[in-house]
Parts: structure tokens; C-alpha cells; sequence
């Protein structure tokens, strides 16, 4: 609370002089290059993703990619180029990751230039914006309510300044400052105003680390990618005991060449990596950024768009949310026989008294204007856990009196007749604020007590076009929509009922404070009012506390704490400084409508890359299981690497492309690993017995030269026809599209059994018509086992 008229040049809390006029003006332009010359500027690097360099490393020095890269390197030398192709794959697959996750950095930095708040700085006596890297050591930087603290100062101003350290500290209560009270980055102005002189800027700042990190382009985090990384682990320490018997085994055997057996042994090892697993992954997680950035949405950390995919409640803000930030006054209802007239004044000098209005001020500054005749004395800001602000005035015929402007259910005694007109009007879904005339100095804490109601000022919110529709769209994918607001909860109740959501209204300052009881009256109700910004907070816990994933989303600043707890914060592009820094996603068109398209990216990224990946790790199982099988049975590798390529790219590679690109509304689902496994497992063990029974039936059948190739072509034709019966286990439900897609890599494999030259390129030829249909017969069979299993884990193995 600020005393305007105090003193020249004394603040009335510490009576110490205020800055003289030179500095208060802040620095010169002169001032501002000379410490820029000395390099004092806030040059902390704010990355919305990572760099270039670090984009072609995450791409190409991979474990795997090592793996790949000595075998290339081994075939090159001993045998033809056709047993070479696997390596041009992963160049191109490593070429095509760079490009999807450098058009997704393009991306994100243009949209965080687009969303970057400006600090207001005071130079030369003058308030301008500048972007965060351009300011200076002893810049004066003036902020408001919700605007973030950038870099470290001392206070120098203070109107009712209150700062909130809680994402620093912890500290929950909000912090009074005073001229000379230090300040620190990284926390948030939740009331009155003022400035601070900056004293450390660039990485000596508090929070300047913290921020860099928080605000980094990630791809870590995400229960897609964890379980990524851990199946990798296992099938790492799978593929090292196996590829070492297997090269053990036919070097030993080497019965047709040196050449012709590491060949043999590089196409055992190269199908157990899942190469192109990680690189789908990242390059689905790039193309949904590219895809959001385009409907205007920052999404600011990448797993975010798989969280919001896995949600299944989502805590609304109405103010901002459901309404739009505008209002209008409707109606001014004196009581108690108030001159309506004077009453307007009061208002006017009100909204003249506060220098960063919210959007119920603005709308009363916009009906009622000022009257010149009034002086402000002291003010009190609007604070969100008070609910109410207040002003004093000399009303220039020598009168003074102070006012408070509120929530009526808040500054009237229950009972009071107002409260049931009040009840009325916001049943009708209307926001009502109470003026009232106190007896009391503002910093009084029984000024609320001793006010006298004067005037009802009805206002009247503007729903958003669009929330309704998006309101139903997260019913129709039963996710819990609960309304969490400062407002009365009447008036929310009959907001959140014209968008056609119903349910039971609390009032929550009714709510118990105990967790679990907590949680349960959550689990009942929709829509919650007077919530003060601590109960959000809470709130989002006590949801969490019942394995419910959270949404949160919210401008103002009394949302940044429930945000930054949330499992998923989304900010509004027009909300407060603080709310975008907290938030991982920022809808920088302020449209609530956009919602829907993240969830639906996420649910494409998650429940596409569980599909391709059960692809990927059906060849690992597969393979391993084959080297297994060839060291047991002291024989030839079947394959060589030209045969898994052909296969790998025709029933996994070009497939797997289109099916994690491709549109999926599946809810996503926990347990990722435990969902790949539980099919790859059946699926490898079934492909791998069955192409072994094939050739072993094969060696019996053919002898003589060329009989080795004539076994490995009745063992390609059977591991073929199971890959792709996995592939349209896989593709299903079918579209046009995807029936195309099976077909045609059918129709692929076929036009190399029957061109001379792609079967000379391959060294694929079937011959005579017996063991090929023996080939068909045991597919055909192994493709019914597969069914059979997959059902049972269907039913039998919880996903």
C-alpha cells in the first residue's frame, strides 16, 4: 500500500530520500553504449531449441550408429555393394532426422521471438521495450502485476510492489518490497508496481542458469523416450553374447569362404539394432512442433506434446480461458440510496488511481471517466489472495475518503440483503464487484470490516467462440474438465453452464485442507470458485495425489503456481510474463481451440511410434533368436545383408514412416515398454522359429552348388510373408491408405522374384515349386500361431 502525496521526495515507509530525478530517469543512451562496450549486458543465451551442432551430434553419434558404422565399414571391404546397402540406409535416415529436427528448431525460435515478452526499461527518462539480452547493469526496469523479474536489482520504487519468490525459495506468501529491498530473477510481481535497478545481469543473475535450462529445447523426460532408452539397454546386452557366437560359430564353419562368412555374420548382427526406432521417434516428436507451430502454439518443451496426449483432467481458468479478457459494464446498481452520480465519480477516480488496471478496471475506466477534480492519496493494488482493491482521495471541496473495490461475498457480512442481489446476478452468469466506503485506513486489517456498501457495478464476461466446442471435445475423449476460478462460484457455475458444462459449483473456501480430502471433493465437483492462487496449487496436488495426470492451463498470475505444479501448463500467448515462463505449451493465438490439436499430436506421436516400434523390435527378437538358433545347429547364417535390407525396408523402413506419420485419436496409454514387449516378444519368437524350420527343411531338400542360395531364398520368402503378416497385424484398422501401403510392399517383393536383374542384385532365386510352397504352407501357419498369441496377450496380458 503506497501513500501518493507523503512528502516530497520521502517514501512514507522508510523515510529516506527517493532516488533524485537523474536516476530515477534511468541510464542515457551514452551510459547504456559504455556498458555495452564493457560487455555488462544480460547476455544470457534464452534457447527455445537446441543448435545446430548439437542437432547433427544427437543424430550421428549414436551407439548404434557406431555399431552400423564398423560393419559398413567390414563389408565395404570384403564383399559387394549390395551387401553394403544397410549403411546408405542409415545415412539417409540420419540426414532425414537432422532435416525434421532442424525445420522444428526453425520453428520454435521463430515462435519464441513471436511470444518473447519485453521488459519496459526507463532511459533518458522515457519508458521503451527491449528484448531481455539488451539489458544493461544499472538499466531501471519498471514492472507490473504479472511480469516476471529478469535479472537481479534493488528495489527503487515500490506502489504496493508485492513480489512472489515461491519458484525460488518456496515460500508461498507473497513478498512486500520497499525501495532498497533487493530482488530476485525468476520471480513474479503479483500486485501493485514499481522498479528496480538492475545489479547483476548475464549468468551472475540468481536465476539465470535456472532459465536458460527451463526454457531449453528438449526431447528428454518423456515416458515415450525413457522406455525407448530401455529397451535399447536390454537389447544391447542381448546382441553382444550373440554376435559373438555368431562370429565365432561361422568363421569356424566357413565352409564357403572367408568373405562369404563375415558377410553371413555382419547380416545375423546388423537386423538385432533397431536403428531406425530413435530416429522415428524424434523425427514424429520435430514434425508435430512444425505442425502446432503453423496453428500458432509454442510448444516449449517437446514432451509436452506427449503429456497433454496422456491427460485425463484438465483444470480450466475461467477469466482468459473460457472468457476473454475483455469485459463490459452492463449495469450500476447504487444501494442504500447512493447518489448514482457521485458514485460514478468514485469510480472514475478509482480506475484513474491504479497504473496497471486488470480487466474488470479497465472496463469500469472505459464506462466511467475520470473526474479532475479528485487526488489520489493512497492506493492499494488489487491482490488475487485478497480479492479487493482500494484508494484514498481528496475530493477537491476539501472531503476526503477511501474506497474499497471487491468481491461482494468477500468485503459484506453473510447475511447482508446485497449478497442475495449479488446471488441473483451471478446466477445469470454475470460478475459483480461491491464499492464500498470504509472508515478505515487501507492498511488497516479491519478496513474491510468497517466498510459500508455504496454500489453493485455488474459486469459481463465475453465467452469465448470457441470453448464450448473444445469443452465438448474433451468430454467426447473422457477427459475431466474441472473450472478452477478467483470469481464467485455462481457466476463460474453459470459460465461454465452456458458452455454446456454441468456439474456440481463449490465454493472453495468451503474446501478441507487435508490432501485426501481434497481430492475427494475434487473427484465430485466441476466448478470451483473464490479459490485463492495457493488452494490452485493445491488443488492440482491433491488431483495428482489420486494418479489423475493434470493439465493446468491460465494467463494471470495467480495461475503460475498451479501451472508450474501441473503435469502439463498452458499459458495463453496474452497471459502475464510469469505464466509463459512456467508454461511448457503457450497458445500464442489465445485460442482455446487449439487445445484439441496438441492432445491430438500427442496421441499420434504416442500411440504411432507403440505401433512402429512393436515393427522395430519383432526384427530384433527375430534376429537374435536366429543367431541363437544357427550357433546351436553349428550352420550357415541364412541371410546375407542384402536379403535383411530388402526385408527391413519393405516391411518395416517404408512402412514405419507412414504408420508414425499418420492420424491416431487412441487415448494414449501407460507402460509403453510393457505394451511393445508383450507383442514383440510372440511375434519375433513365431518369425524366427518359422524361418529356421523353413531352412532347415530347405538343407535337407537342396543339394549340391548353389544350394546355399536356394535355402537362403526359401528363408527370405518364409520371413517375408510372417513380416508382412505382422505389418497388417500392425496397420490395422484398415483405410484405403493403409491397404494400399500393405499391398504395395507385397507387390515390391514380388517384382524382385520375378525381374532377372533385382534377383541377381538380391541373390534371390526360388527353386523348383517344392520347397517354395513348403515355405508358403509353414507362413501360413506361423501367420495363425501369430493370431492366435496375439489374442491371448490380448486378453491374457494386461497392457
Amino acid at each position: 500500500m503506497t501513500h501518493i502525496d507523503a512528502g516530497a521526495g520521502l517514501d512514507p515507509v522508510h523515510p529516506v530520500p527517493i532516488p533524485v530525478a537523474g536516476r530515477a530517469e534511468g541510464l542515457t543512451a551514452a551510459e547504456v553504449a559504455e556498458r555495452v562496450a564493457r560487455g555488462e549486458v544480460n547476455d544470457v543465451p534464452v534457447r527455445s531449441s537446441r543448435s545446430i551442432g548439437e542437432i547433427v551430434r544427437a543424430n550421428v553419434f549414436t551407439r548404434f550408429n557406431a555399431i552400423i558404422g564398423v560393419l559398413w565399414l567390414i563389408m565395404l571391404a570384403v564383399a559387394p555393394f549390395q551387401d553394403s546397402l544397410f549403411g546408405y540406409v542409415i545415412i539417409a535416415n540420419t540426414g532425414i532426422g537432422i532435416i525434421q529436427e532442424w525445420r522444428a528448431k526453425k520453428t520454435l525460435d521463430s515462435l519464441a521471438v513471436i511470444g518473447e515478452v519485453k521488459p519496459t526499461v526507463r532511459r533518458d527518462g522515457e519508458a521503451t521495450e527491449v528484448s531481455t539480452s539488451a539489458i544493461v547493469l544499472g538499466d531501471l526496469i519498471e514492472i507490473g502485476p504479472g511480469d516476471k523479474v529478469v535479472v537481479d536489482g534493488t528495489c527503487a520504487e515500490a506502489d504496493g510492489l508485492e513480489i512472489d519468490e515461491s519458484l525460488l525459495t518456496g515460500e508461498a506468501d507473497p513478498v512486500v518490497k520497499h525501495p532498497g529491498d533487493e530482488v530476485m530473477s525468476g520471480s513474479f510481481v503479483v500486485a501493485g508496481g514499481g522498479a528496480f535497478t538492475a545489479t547483476k545481469v548475464g549468468r551472475e543473475a540468481y536465476a539465470a542458469q535456472l532459465a536458460e535450462e527451463a526454457s531449453r529445447f528438449t526431447l528428454v523426460q518423456s515416458e515415450l523416450r525413457t522406455g525407448i532408452s530401455t529397451i535399447l539397454k536390454y537389447v544391447t546386452w542381448m546382441m553382444i553374447p550373440t554376435a559373438i557366437g555368431l562370429i565365432i560359430s561361422q568363421l569356424v564353419v566357413k565352409q564357403h569362404g572367408f568373405k562369404d562368412s563375415v558377410a553371413r555374420t555382419v547380416g545375423g548382427i546388423v537386423p538385432m539394432v533397431p536403428e531406425g526406432l530413435v530416429l522415428l521417434t524424434s523425427v514424429a516428436f520435430a514434425i508435430g512442433v512444425v505442425r502446432l507451430g503453423r496453428k500458432q502454439c509454442l510448444v516449449q518443451e517437446l514432451p509436452a506434446i506427449e503429456g497433454l496426449a496422456r491427460i485425463d483432467t484438465v483444470c480450466l481458468d475461467k477469466t482468459g480461458t473460457l472468457t476473454e479478457g475483455g469485459m463490459d459494464v452492463t449495469e450500476l446498481r447504487p444501494l442504500d440510496g447512493a447518489d448514482e452520480e457521485y458514485v460514478r465519480k468514485v469510480l472514475g477516480a478509482l480506475g484513474a488511481s491504479d497504473p496497471r488496471p486488470n480487466a474488470s478496471l479497465q472496463a469500469i475506466i472505459a464506462a466511467y471517466p475520470d473526474s479532475e477534480e479528485w487526488r489520489c492519496t493512497e492506493a492499494l493494488p488489487f491482490s488475487s489472495a485478497r480479492k479487493y482493491s482500494g484508494a484514498g482521495f481528496s475530493e477537491g471541496d476539501g472531503e476526503s475518503s477511501t474506497w474499497l473495490l471487491g468481491a461482494p461475498d468477500v468485503l459484506l457480512a453473510e447475511g447482508d440483503p446485497a449478497l442475495a442481489e449479488t446471488e441473483r446476478l451471478n446466477e445469470a452468469g454475470l460478475r459483480v464487484l461491491l464499492l464500498a466506503r470504509t472508515t478505515k485506513d487501507l492498511e488497516d486489517p479491519g478496513a474491510k470490516e468497517a466498510a459500508r456498501p455504496t454500489a453493485l457495478v455488474v459486469l459481463e464476461q465475453r465467452l469465448r467462440p470457441d470453448a464450448a466446442e473444445t469443452l465438448r471435445y474433451f468430454a467426447e475423449q473422457d477427459v475431466k474438465a474441472k473450472v478452477i476460478s478467483g470469481d464467485n462460484a455462481v457466476s463460474v457455475g453459470a459460465v461454465a453452464d452456458k458452455l454446456g458444462l454441468t456439474g456440481e459449483v463449490v465454493d472453495a473456501r468451503r474446501l478441507p485442507s487435508d490432501q485426501d480430502e481434497m481430492a475427494k471433493s475434487l473427484e465430485k465437483g466441476t466448478v470451483f470458485g473464490r479459490v485463492t492462487p495457493q488452494q490452485k496449487r493445491d488443488m492440482v496436488g491433491a488431483l495428482q495425489s489420486r494418479g489423475h495426470t493434470v493439465a493446468m492451463t491460465g494467463d494471470g498470475v495467480n495461475d503460475v503456481l498451479a501451472l508450474k505444479d501441473a503435469d502439463i501448463g498452458v499459458s495463453m500467448g496474452s497471459g502475464s510474463e510469469a505464466t509463459r515462463a512456467v508454461a511448457q505449451i503457450v497458445l500464442l493465438n489465445n485460442s482455446f481451440s487449439t487445445l484439441p490439436s496438441v492432445v491430438g499430436e500427442g496421441r499420434r506421436v504416442i500411440g504411432n511410434i507403440t505401433r512402429v516400434a512393436t515393427l522395430f523390435l519383432v526384427k530384433t527378437v527375430y534376429s537374435v533368436l536366429l543367431a541363437v538358433l544357427v550357433v546351436c545347429w553349428q550352420v550357415e547364417y541364412p541371410f546375407l545383408p542384402r536379403h535383411l535390407t530388402l526385408l527391413s525396408t519393405l516391411t518395416i523402413g517404408i512402412p514405419a514412416f507412414f504408420l508414425a506419420l499418420a492420424p491416431n485419436k487412441e487415448r494414449a496409454k501407460p507402460h509403453f515398454v510393457r505394451r511393445v514387449m508383450r507383442y514383440s516378444i510372440p511375434g519375433g519368437v513365431v518369425a524366427g522359429v518359422a524361418t529356421f524350420v523353413t531352412y532347415l527343411i530347405a538343407r535337407h531338400h537342396y543339394t549340391g552348388d548353389g544350394s546355399l542360395d536356394a535355402e537362403t531364398s526359401a528363408a527370405t520368402l518364409t520371413l517375408f510373408l510372417i513380416s508382412m503378416w505382422v505389418l497388417a497385424i500392425i496397420a490395422r484398422p484398415y483405410t484405403w491408405w493403409r491397404i494400399c501401403l500393405v499391398a504395395s510392399m507385397g507387390g515390391a517383393f514380388l517384382l524382385v522374384l520375378v525381374v532377372p536383374w533385382l534377383q541377381h542384385f538380391f541373390a534371390l532365386k526360388l527353386v523348383g515349386t517344392t520347397m517354395p510352397w513348403i515355405a508358403v504352407l509353414i507362413s501360413v501357419i506361423a501367420a495363425a500361431v501369430l493370431e492366435t498369441l496375439w489374442r491371448l496377450v490380448d486378453r491374457r496380458v494386461p497392457a
